[in-house]
């Protein structure tokens, strides 16, 4: 007997702002840098990556950059 185990798919979760912003939070950008690129204000991006955080549970810059890696973001 084979047990399969299927992950959620956070991506589905994440509105596309947001995984643009994770996205470059995970490629080592500042907030401030993400949101110059993102045509946003600072405060926009920590916003979204507060909701980022409280969807899928994730605590550190270091979770949330292997959540991206792992997204394939």
């Amino acid at each position: 007997m084979s047990l399969t185990l299927t992950m959620p798919q956070p991506q589905a979760t994440l509105a596309p702002r947001e995984q643009e912003a994770l996205r470059h939070i995970a490629a080592g950008r500042t907030y401030l840098q993400t949101a110059r690129t993102m045509g946003l204000s600072k405060h926009t991006v920590d916003a979204y990556l507060r909701r980022i955080r409280a969807k899928l549970n994730v605590h550190t810059t270091a979770e949330l950059t292997r959540l991206a890696i792992s997204l394939g973001l």
